[in-house]
């Protein structure tokens, strides 16, 4: 049985994406930072399937925290590795430039660029000694494209973006892939608030997308049919130019 990582595990898209790698056979470490309650519904949800999984809580803007709990993990689990790792986990905290202060700009990166470096050198070591792995960083549009409002996490977003094909570069021999898969505007928790008459307008598809649409994506990237692809930054938003 393989091992999968997921930050941000516990609701929206990275729920969905928990529950369609469990149910491609993959056990499941439902990372969460605050929300227990929410993080073991997406567990028991995974198990009554018929799934496997455990939680595993840490701040992903927390260095410290995460080599903690990561090597705790590690050391109960001596025989086994993290092969497929899904840094979803992030953050919004908008805000024009010019109104924006320190604690917006650095929350929002570190919670959305710094994990990307927190987490994946926790379990890069044993894919790199197992020659296989699966990276695949949750980004956004906003990382693509822009937007306004939004300087710090587009900034945040764009960083990984590069990362990614930065380490795709780097680790490709060891048969481990880096990809990167961008939503638009997908219903969740993150966009309630959000004027979705309005907005399907500007979407050829015209509607917003759903969490289990990316979790698909995060699925097939995740799995042997996508060893060949690296490197890459998937759109998923229904036609929005990116």
């Amino acid at each position: 049985m393989k091992y999968a990582l997921v930050t941000g595990g516990s609701r929206g898209i990275g729920k969905a994406i928990c529950l369609e790698l469990a149910a491609n056979g993959f056990f499941v470490l439902i990372n969460y930072k605050s929300n227990s309650i929410e993080a073991l519904n997406t567990l028991n949800e995974i198990t009554g399937n018929g799934g496997k999984g455990e939680l595993i809580q840490f701040d992903v803007a927390n260095s410290e925290e995460i080599s903690l709990k990561m090597e705790e993990w590690k050391i109960a689990n001596p025989d086994k590795f993290v092969s497929v790792l899904v840094n979803n986990a992030g953050i919004t905290d908008d805000n024009l430039m010019v109104f924006m202060s320190d604690k917006q700009w650095n929350t929002v990166i570190r919670t959305n660029l710094d994990s990307f470096f927190y987490v994946t050198r926790q379990v890069l070591t044993n894919m790199v000694v197992n020659k296989w792995g699966r990276i695949i960083n949750v980004v956004s549009l906003s990382g693509q494209s822009g937007m306004a409002g939004q300087t710090n996490y587009s900034a945040a977003k764009a960083g990984v973006i590069a990362a990614t094909k930065s380490l795709a570069m780097e680790i490709g021999k060891k048969n481990i892939t880096v990809n990167a898969v961008a939503p638009g505007f997908i219903r969740t928790d993150m966009t309630k608030d959000l004027n979705e008459n309005e907005l399907k307008k500007l979407i050829p598809l015209n509607r917003f997308g759903t969490p289990g649409e990316v979790a698909d994506v995060v699925a097939f990237l995740a799995s042997e049919k996508a060893g060949y692809i690296t490197g890459e930054t998937i759109s998923i938003n229904g036609g929005m130019y990116s």
